[in-house]
């Protein structure tokens, strides 16, 4: 993501923020107002609750704005994660605001109020539910345009903000039309209602901060790239470091034959390097030179291959090298382990020595580096 894009991105955000803050100012002003006058706990807990979303906002803008901070000497990557924070803080307060909601809709159940319903109790609710709704589609608009997990928490909180004022809405009618005194109910479906959105949106948030898989798509960005270099025999230990939206670090090991001139596969790579500043990720290459005019070697790394898809298809190995010792001869390389084969370290490297073995090239001892899948 260029530099443009990214401000522009930052822009755009900023803007979703300053709209969330006055729309649920607006909101919560007139739901507070009818929710004291009527004395609905209900519809004061969702009075409340729009206060926080504003709360939130203000966090997404605070978010968005401290994200935008240049890269300085304790933080070379630059400052793009404060985004996430600012989404996991948004996340922890809507999770505190149900809770306390909860505790006082329960006091409503045990000492019950009479709440008086009109007309412009209906019409406020119903004008809160419309406002809801188009926050919703406006956020998950602009989330999706920018790639945004605040605003993606933001549209949530709308979408499930017009569901609590909607049964908040039912409920009130209900009371005032049966005398059947639910307002104290209704106002704890709403609260459990939050803490729940509130334990799932920590959850969600949580994940980049500590280190979530990236998603596929500058994945596949780079292998196809890789596609237009034919000296590229093989790569693996792809590894995509997430500094924020639109901002990653990336390394990779490319195999290439030994035997090309040094000066040009350092060009090549360079070249890699370059192209790819233009999908918005600083790229290092790592260069391993790998034997490819050997007959033996080849035997038997073809021979080992074999080998590990007869006990799993899923199986590889990369780096595949040998040493010539006294009396035997000593391989070693590299296999990407499915984490469901954890544990079977042992049997597999008993596998590949058996197939060496058998090859009548002499007597072999495999030395095995198992990687993870994700990087290969």
């Amino acid at each position: 993501m260029s530099e443009l894009t990214i401000n522009k991105r930052n822009k755009i955000g900023k803007f979703a923020g300053i709209i969330g803050i006055i729309a649920n100012f607006i909101l919560a002003g007139g739901k507070l107002t009818v929710g004291i006058l009527s004395m609905s706990m209900s519809i004061i807990a969702d009075a409340i609750n729009n206060f926080t979303d504003s709360l939130s906002s203000i966090v997404t803008l605070i978010g968005f704005k401290l994200s935008q901070k240049p890269a300085d000497a304790d933080h070379p990557f630059g400052h793009a994660r404060f985004e996430y924070i600012s989404s996991l803080i948004i996340s922890i307060v809507i999770f505190f605001v149900g809770f306390e909601l909860a505790k006082t809709s329960i006091e409503k159940i045990i000492s019950p109020v009479a709440v008086d319903f009109s007309l412009v109790t209906a019409i406020i609710l119903g004008f809160s539910i419309l406002g809801k709704l188009a926050l919703f589609i406006f956020n998950s608009i602009t989330a999706k345009k920018i790639d945004s997990s605040s605003l993606k928490a933001m549209a949530a909180d709308c979408r499930n903000d017009a569901i609590i004022t909607t049964v908040v809405l039912i409920a009130n009618i209900v009371e005032h039309y049966t005398s059947v005194s639910i307002d104290g109910y209704a106002g704890l479906a709403v609260a459990l209602f939050i803490v729940i959105s509130g334990i799932l949106l920590v959850r969600e948030n949580c994940s980049p901060i500590l280190g979530k898989k990236n998603d596929d798509k500058l994945k596949e960005i780079i292998v196809n790239k890789i596609t237009e270099y034919p000296i590229v025999i093989g790569y693996h230990d792809l590894m995509i470091h997430d500094y924020g939206p639109g901002i990653s670090f990336c390394s990779i090991h490319f195999e290439i034959d030994k035997n090309l001139d040094p000066l040009y596969v350092h060009e090549i790579i360079d070249k890699f390097e370059r192209e790819m500043l233009d999908f918005g990720t600083q790229l290092t290459v790592h260069y391993d030179p790998v034997v490819t005019d050997s007959p033996e070697l080849n035997k038997q790394k073809h021979a080992v291959v074999a080998a590990l898809i007869d006990y799993d298809n899923r199986l590889s190995l990369h780096d595949f090298r040998s040493i010539a010792c006294d009396g035997f001869t000593r391989v070693f390389f590299d296999i990407p382990l499915p984490h469901d084969l954890i544990g079977k370290e042992k049997e597999i490297k008993e596998k590949a020595e058996n197939c060496l073995n058998s090859l009548d090239m002499g007597k072999f001892e495999a030395i095995i580096t198992f990687d993870s899948l994700s990087f290969n």
